[in-house]
């Protein structure tokens, strides 16, 4: 199966959008929000292999309004681009355009349910995604700043916690200088407050994984973080 390049056009803003549709039916729907680096080949790579193990994926780019068709690398330059657009996005505009990612999802398959799942900006903005009816369950990697800001300002996002009607996952490391461990500390106990039994939200740290561990282009990949990342993720799938 091979992804493709898909313009939804139903909402305020175009999104261009990487799309891949299993052959055979779907298990779930999955929802993909990018790093700062746009929808670039790695989170392609992630929307196919998510495909490859029979999800129907999209990502859906966070920046539609400032650079609709970013893809950047992982230079210090790179970085900077990316944090420029971060700035200039807001929780509202993810909202919305993630609501209309889903609208488009949902008239590709009714019956599944959807998962969204983020990295970096990404895993903050699934985070606030996470309060939308439609998500069963979210997963959030190395989302950094939700316990001390929201996007386009505000009170922290892990604020939001008592809207999530869904499952939600926070996964951070313990080497992660962008979530130190008093902002790990912030974030377990949110969790642990909005549902003491652990039943829906849930925290995993994984020791010595850095900022990016996910993403076999960064520099601070790991091997066996990922490994465990994305069993997790499938185990959750599928549920």
């Amino acid at each position: 199966m091979a992804g493709k390049w898909v313009e939804i056009e139903e909402g305020p803003i175009p999104l261009r959008c990487w799309w891949n549709n299993p052959s055979q039916g779907t298990k779930q729907i999955v929802l993909v929000l990018p790093e700062i680096f746009g929808i670039n080949s790695w989170v392609r790579s992630v929307v196919d292999r998510l495909a490859g193990y029979g999800f129907a994926s999209l990502a859906m780019p966070l920046f539609a309004r400032t650079a609709p068709y970013l893809e950047l690398g992982y230079s210090e330059e790179d970085l900077l681009k990316g944090r420029m657009h971060k700035e200039l996005t807001t929780m509202g505009q993810i909202l919305i355009d993630a609501s209309t990612a889903i609208t488009w999802l949902r008239q590709q398959n009714q019956q599944s349910k959807l998962t969204v799942v983020g990295f970096c900006f990404g895993g903050h903005a699934a985070l606030i995604t996470s309060t939308l009816p439609e998500v069963s369950s979210t997963f959030d990697f190395y989302g950094a700043g939700v316990s001390v800001s929201r996007p386009g300002g505000g009170p922290p996002s892990l604020e939001l916690l008592p809207s999530v009607t869904g499952e939600l996952t926070c996964v951070c490391g313990t080497a992660d200088p962008l979530i130190p461990e008093t902002d790990r500390i912030v974030i377990k106990k949110a969790l642990q407050k909005e549902d003491p039994n652990g039943s829906r939200l849930s925290y995993i740290e994984i020791k010595s994984a850095d900022h990016g561990f996910m993403c076999e282009q960064r520099a601070n990949f790991n091997a066996e973080a990922s490994e465990l990342g994305w069993r997790l993720l499938l185990e959750k799938l599928n549920t």
